[in-house]
């Protein structure tokens, strides 16, 4: 099995949401387009996050086809997150 890719970012964001009492779960090693992050808030909520690179340029953040196949067929939100500001926004909103 090869080791999961992540986001240069995605560490940062782990921690800061942690730190503000998330529970957060690493998804990164599923693949085949399932989202990087699943997050619970303090309440509770389920939140999926798909983590980019906001240093990126854009085209270098785009889905790949197999995340852009399972966010389709998923029955709920899954949030694209480039930052730790986007994703503490989220789990408080």
């Amino acid at each position: 099995m090869r080791a999961a890719k992540i986001d240069a970012n995605q560490v940062e964001i782990v921690k800061a949401l942690r730190k503000i009492g998330c529970s957060v779960q690493s998804l990164a090693s599923v693949g085949k387009g399932v989202p990087d992050l699943l997050v619970s808030n303090h309440k509770g909520d389920l939140f999926l996050m798909e983590i980019k690179d906001g240093n990126k340029p854009p085209s270098a953040r785009k889905l790949t086809p197999d995340q852009i196949e399972w966010h389709e067929k998923w029955k709920s939100d899954v949030h694209i997150v480039i930052n730790i500001d986007q994703a503490i926004e989220i789990v408080r909103s």
